[in-house]
């Protein structure tokens, strides 16, 4: 018999919310920086990620971005992350979001980017079995005009793998402001990719913000949103369209300052009804993985197998995966709920 922790460790998982430059180790981290001479904050693997808030933490987020520039990197990255997903948590799906803006601003073009990461993560498929998307982001530090460019640089390069584009990191004033890039959502709408957007994630954020990212943009699922709960009638909008949240526990007791229980805003959305799923975020900074997610963060929330495996199986329902892969990885979840189901310590 296993334990329940152990139990939600090894159930598989996808992942929907991660930030491909997060899934390097801390170790790789500073290795690459000292080789491109990027002088961080610290040495220590211990104490390099102590953050006091979101905006101290982006400050950290964009310097990963600087330590990667050869393709060796992006690949290595790529590679390595997805052998550690299924070390310490199942993984059997991830969707990852890369910034082409960070790389552009280095002079690093779009295709110099996603040609290496999509050929680590061909390999890592190869190897582990896990499959994989990704969504452009738009740096919300940057111009709408700049969002705009980008999307047509996406659409213009039609790589099979980038299906979908986001938004994150915050604007110079250190909001969400999610319709400041509505002419970028339209134009990707157009084109078929799908839409999500980082709202409704910060103790600043308001529900408005989620019910913009679905009234204005058009999102076919939503990264945090929080916030939602703080506007009953905004929960009854994401249950009227089935909007999905791509959620983050750990990340929230440090962006947000937020205590994992059952008094938590995440816990509030699943009792709500609205569909969940768990992701890391931004696992290296925030020293989570996806096993945590669900083995500590869904345990401190209370939450009962019956509905851990909701959530897991929520995962492949509001992926951006493709109909057949959908149907290939509900089977082979629902196939391991049935043998975890009989090892499971009453």
């Amino acid at each position: 018999m296993i334990s329940y922790a152990d139990y939600l460790q090894l159930l598989p998982k996808t992942e929907l919310h991660c930030h491909f430059a997060s899934t390097m180790t801390a170790t790789t981290f500073i290795e690459l920086a000292a080789r491109y001479g990027v002088e961080l904050w610290g040495d220590d693997p211990e104490t390099l990620f102590d953050f006091a808030d979101l905006p101290e933490f982006l400050v950290a987020f964009r310097a990963a971005h600087d330590v990667l520039r050869e393709p060796a990197d992006f690949e290595r990255v790529a590679w390595e992350g997805v052998r550690a997903a299924v070390a310490e948590g199942n993984l059997r799906y991830r969707e990852y979001y890369v910034n082409p803006q960070y790389f552009a601003a280095r002079g690093i073009g779009y295709r110099d980017v996603m040609d290496p990461i999509i050929a680590g993560l061909r390999r890592a498929e190869a190897d582990f079995g896990v499959g994989f998307r990704i969504v452009a982001a738009i740096n919300r530090r940057d111009s709408p005009e700049s969002a705009v460019a980008m999307v047509r640089e996406v659409i213009e390069h039609g790589i099979p793998e980038v299906v979908g584009i986001g938004q994150d990191d915050l604007t110079p004033e250190n909001t969400e402001d999610p319709t400041r890039f509505a002419a970028a959502y339209r134009l990707a709408a157009s084109a078929g990719l799908k839409l999500t957007a980082h709202v409704g994630e910060t103790p600043t954020a308001t529900p408005d913000a989620v019910r913009e990212a679905i009234e204005v943009l058009g999102c076919d699922r939503l990264d945090h949103g929080y916030r939602i709960v703080d506007d009953p009638a905004v929960v009854a909008l994401a249950l009227e369209r089935g909007i999905g949240f791509a959620t983050t526990p750990v990340s929230t007791t440090i962006c947000s300052g937020w205590t994992l229980d059952e008094g938590h805003r995440l816990r509030a959305m699943i009792d709500a009804g609205l569909t969940i799923s768990v992701s890391t975020d931004d696992a290296m900074f925030f020293r989570t993985d996806i096993g945590k997610e669900y083995r500590e963060g869904l345990m401190a929330l209370g939450v009962d197998a019956a509905t851990a495996k909701r959530i897991a199986l929520a995962g492949i329902d509001i992926s951006f995966a493709d109909a057949a892969t959908k149907a290939r990885l509900r089977g082979e979840f629902e196939g391991a709920f049935i043998a975890l189901d009989a090892l499971l310590e009453p």
